[in-house]
């Protein structure tokens, strides 16, 4: 019954100390302000944008889904299932598929594999390239 006792004491020790030190500049300011004082403005939040993809850097990037998705006829090993068109695909389409496949939302075990492997520049730069490509 040591252990948990140790861990305890050193976790008190712990929050006493960060108790004892001094408010930074960024926890004063979310300290509510003082009466009468007026309520300082929020801070704009940064625009969070999505890369641009380069075509010719996914041209690189999707040598593999030649194996499945370039095949005539769109037909993998399996002849039941058939492997959907992803040339000619809107841009937008192919981003939100691919990073649903990353995040395991949209499930196919080979392609959460091979998405899980992509940034979000090689996602960009993938769906450039392959929106690019006719039908």
């Amino acid at each position: 019954m040591t252990r948990p006792l140790t861990i305890a004491a050193g976790l008190a020790v712990a929050l006493f100390t960060l108790a004892s030190l001094p408010l930074t500049a960024s926890a004063q300011d979310a300290a509510p302000p003082a009466s009468g004082e007026a309520e300082p403005a929020a801070p704009a939040e940064a625009a969070t944008t999505a890369p641009v993809g380069n075509p010719e850097a996914g041209r690189q990037l999707t040598y593999t889904c030649l194996g499945c998705h370039g095949i005539t006829g769109y037909k993998n090993v399996y002849p039941t299932y058939h492997v959907p068109m992803i040339g000619g695909q809107s841009a937008l389409y192919l981003t939100n598929a691919l990073n649903e496949y990353r995040n395991g939302t949209r499930r196919h075990p080979t392609m959460e594999t091979q998405a899980r492997s992509f940034s979000d520049q090689d996602i960009a730069d993938i769906a450039a390239f392959l929106s690019e490509l006719s039908p």
